[in-house]
């Protein structure tokens, strides 16, 4: 695998990297294990402070820092700052929650007095994506930090820029070195690390094909793993649903990211008393945003990650088209020479299309029309995934209500999805399972040792 950077902007490659090699594998292991070793009896409260200096490095430097990812992979300058500043959030956060929620927790019990320590295990080892190249990390190394696992993962080789700014933030702020390590290495290595017993745990953000083939080695090796996979995440529009705010949210949780987001809604379900004016609303929020350089203030849209994610793109809504579905705004090329998709709506898509379910990782919408409430929710079930959604009605807690039936990981009512350092993050169905983030995202990889007192003295 070529880690190379490659700015999307204009499709120039700026750096190639060089491949970890074998003798630098096991270093790696060997300076993780100590560091586990070294933390695992310490109070987590020892580490605090020095998180909260990583998330202050992240803060002194974000403009550099978001410069980096902006080139790698495309994302707005101003997008790119709020990454930072909410990787800076998660960090504070589980300095500042941490070392009370890993106190030992009694337990009652006639067996005698009994706790519950929160242990660590060792290595977690993770396989992230390009698309929140800073954020998906700090999701990784914060808890974990804190709980005193080590660290390494393995970015997109798109990004191995970030991924290596991040190494480097984490020991700026006095991380020692086995905390958090950046692995540059091709698929073939990935079960290098996963079958080392010093390995205890595995963890994926990406495509659902990869990680059914990582979750699948983690089975192998008896590892305890975490898989944050795809989404299809629907915005139903409900009865008493204010279009005047609804409409604007729905450009932006679309576009966002160039629409490379996991939980950013993709399926549009609209009653039918709303479609048309929902539809018009929609093109034309699209009509008027701007696309181009990413680094541009004035600039709405930016490219897509690469000239590959922008050919499979195409190749999906042409499928689409091909199969009945109707394009009422894009899908026509844009005069410029980066990975650049024009922003496109499309609508009548039945069961039959691959649109259907199948996920279109960019600036596309897909709008469905519906005559009920019922039909609402059905249709936004009726897919492979369950990540996030949205469900917005003229009340609040029917929304809720609703919400509550959307068989997803997490649900926004009459909001969309939010990213919280305190709010649980993951899916059920083919969009993974467990929890990263919150007060769950702590304890994915820890032990949960039960230890018993004799009643007699």
């Amino acid at each position: 695998m070529a880690y190379q950077t490659v700015d999307p902007n204009t499709n120039t490659l700026e750096k190639t990297y060089s491949n970890t090699t074998p003798a630098q594998i096991g270093e790696m292991l060997t300076t993780g294990h100590a560091f586990y070793k070294a933390q695992r009896n310490l109070d987590p409260a020892t580490r605090a402070a020095t998180l909260h200096a990583v998330a202050a490095y992240f803060r002194d430097n974000a403009d550099e820092m978001a410069a980096i990812i902006t080139k790698e992979m495309g994302k707005r300058t101003e997008e790119a700052l709020g990454e930072v500043e909410l990787c800076a959030e998660i960090a504070d956060m589980y300095a500042d929650l941490a070392p009370a929620l890993l106190k030992p927790q009694p337990i009652n019990s006639t067996a005698g007095a009994a706790v519950t320590n929160h242990v660590a295990t060792g290595i977690v080892f993770g396989v992230e994506p390009w698309n929140f190249p800073y954020y998906q990390l700090m999701r990784v190394f914060a808890p974990n930090f804190m709980v005193g696992n080590a660290v390494i993962i393995k970015p997109a080789s798109n990004v191995p820029a970030s991924g290596l700014e991040f190494e480097k933030a984490v020991l700026a702020g006095g991380a020692d070195k086995g905390a958090f390590q950046i692995a540059l290495i091709g698929h073939d290595d990935t079960e290098t690390f996963i079958k080392d017993p010093r390995v205890a745990g595995v963890c994926l953000t990406g495509s659902e094909g990869a990680g059914s083939h990582v979750a699948a080695l983690a089975g192998k090796y008896l590892k305890k793993s975490l898989m944050e996979l795809g989404g299809m995440d629907a915005f139903l529009v409900l009865d008493g649903a204010d279009l005047s705010s609804v409409i604007p949210e729905a450009v932006k949780t679309r576009l966002m990211n160039c629409g490379q987001v996991c939980t950013s809604s993709k399926r549009f379900i609209v009653l039918d008393k709303y479609y048309d004016d929902f539809v018009a609303g929609l093109k034309k929020g699209f009509e008027s945003v701007k696309i181009g350089d990413p680094s541009d203030p004035s600039v709405d849209v930016g490219p897509l990650n690469s000239q590959k994610a922008k050919d499979k793109l195409q190749g999906q809504v042409d499928t689409a088209i091909e199969h009945g579905a109707k394009v009422v705004y894009g899908n026509t090329p844009v005069d410029l020479p980066g990975a650049f998709f024009q922003p496109t709506i499309l609508t009548d898509i039945d069961k039959d299309n691959p649109a259907y379910h199948t996920e279109l990782f960019g600036p596309v919408a897909c709008v469905y029309k519906v005559h009920s409430e019922k039909e609402a929710i059905e249709l936004a079930n009726d897919v492979p995934y369950g990540l996030g959604g949205a469900v917005f009605a003229g009340d609040t807690n029917h929304a809720a209500e609703v919400a509550a039936q959307i068989e997803t990981g997490m649900v926004g009512a009459n909001q969309s999805q939010s990213y919280n350092a305190e709010l649980p993050f993951g899916g059920v169905k083919n969009s993974g399972y467990g929890r990263e983030l919150g007060d769950l995202g702590l304890f994915t990889f820890v032990n949960e040792q039960t230890v018993t007192r004799a009643l007699r003295k």
